[in-house]
């Protein structure tokens, strides 16, 4: 009987090694495997022919052991399995998703903004080789607003550290738009890097006069992107520049509050770095870099900083979707950060590299139809960090 109940386990190995094959056809084999594992460990624990002891702790720590690595490489197969991610299966997201404009609106609050059009959409991926994957107006050209706030962040803590950085403003989330006062008037200090006064401060602590703190973000968007012909829209800038007035109002608190030093034209550095003009595919491989430790897509590690890369996704994650981060952390669970633009980039640790671009925006100034692509990407593909 001592051999009958090894012979018994070592059947139960191979069935549940077998079992772990063909559940990758669907996951309602998943739950019926695991079922099926867990009754059999059961059974072996209480038969009646294992009153020995060791041979019943001997017992328990096989089995045990083999359950628990089975589902550990089951787990970490599926999450890293993105051989099957093709532009055909971006095609078909994309199409499932593109209705979601009508319920959307374009930000027009920035004049040039509301001039884009509502129906444009593009859904990018850079998988974890280097190898880009495209559908829909990959063509189309947008602005990052927000989005470049995650190379500002970037730049600065290259420059000065990030012990100086946040010692002028927070790690925090929060539970109000991108372009609120939130607490400069009481602690003085914006929450993150990621609301607008948190950026405007963040841009004003690169070196250089005049205009030069601008041209290291957009070099920086340059080198990520690999694409040099990259520029910012000069009608979007002015525009900005024309209505930014509570964006001028945070930036005068600041300056009140000993926290900026220097003029205006350090303003016009943010509105300009907001108006870098890019696409889908561009936003994808910005996603794919602070993804992988800061090496671009093709390899080139001239950056390469987990550190960094940890730093930056850690904001993109707490507060890089707005008020409506604490639910795409649910939702979606990766570090992403949108732009009224109509852009997403999202990072998947590790592997890939995710952009987005649709124009209409929900009520928290991200895109509507860009959220959704993500989301079916990311269920599809067990993307979620959590």
């Amino acid at each position: 009987m001592y051999f009958d109940n090894l012979i018994f386990i070592k059947h139960f190995l191979f069935i549940s090694i077998s079992i772990r094959t063909i559940i990758r056809i669907a996951d309602k084999i998943k739950i019926i495997y695991l079922c099926f594992s867990r009754l059999i460990i059961n059974i072996i624990f209480n038969n009646s022919y294992m009153r020995n002891k060791n041979f019943l702790f001997s017992a328990k720590g096989i089995c045990t052991a083999a359950f628990l690595s089975l589902n550990t490489i089951f787990y970490a197969q599926k999450t890293a399995d993105l051989s099957t991610l093709s532009e055909k299966t971006l095609n078909t997201i994309l199409e499932k998703n593109r209705a979601y404009y009508t319920q959307g609106k374009v930000a027009d609050y920035i004049p040039e903004l509301g001039k884009m059009d509502a129906k444009a959409i593009a859904f990018s991926v850079v998988d974890k080789n280097g190898k880009v994957f495209n559908t829909g107006d990959v063509s189309k050209k947008f602005t990052m607003q927000s989005i470049s706030k995650i190379i500002s962040l970037m730049v600065a803590v290259n420059e000065k550290g990030e012990t100086h950085i946040f010692d002028k403003m927070g790690y925090f989330g929060s539970d109000k738009p991108f372009n609120h006062f939130s607490n400069l008037e009481t602690t003085g200090k914006p929450l993150n890097p990621m609301m607008n006064a948190g950026a405007i401060l963040t841009t004003s602590l690169i070196s250089g006069d005049g205009e030069k703190p601008f041209l290291k973000i957009l070099d920086m968007v340059r080198y990520i992107t690999k694409n040099p012909s990259i520029e910012y829209n000069k009608s979007v800038y002015e525009s900005e520049k024309s209505t930014g007035h509570r964006n001028r109002g945070m930036f005068y608190i600041m300056k009140n509050s000993g926290l900026i030093s220097g003029n205006e034209d350090q303003l016009d550095n943010y509105f300009k770095q907001c108006s870098i003009e890019l696409t889908a595919e561009d936003l994808a491989k910005i996603g794919y870099f602070f993804a992988n430790q800061c090496v671009r897509f093709d390899g080139d590690a001239t950056y390469k900083n987990a550190d960094m890369a940890k730093l930056v996704e850690s904001q993109m994650l707490t507060a890089g979707m707005y008020e409506f981060s604490g639910e795409y952390s649910r939702t979606v669970g990766l570090p992403s950060k949108s732009g009224v633009g109509g852009g997403i980039t999202v990072s998947v640790p590790g592997k890939i590299g995710i952009g987005v671009f649709s124009p209409a925006l929900d009520q928290h100034g991200n895109s509507l139809a860009g959220y959704h692509m993500i989301l079916d990407l990311a269920k599809q593909y067990g993307l979620s960090i959590f």
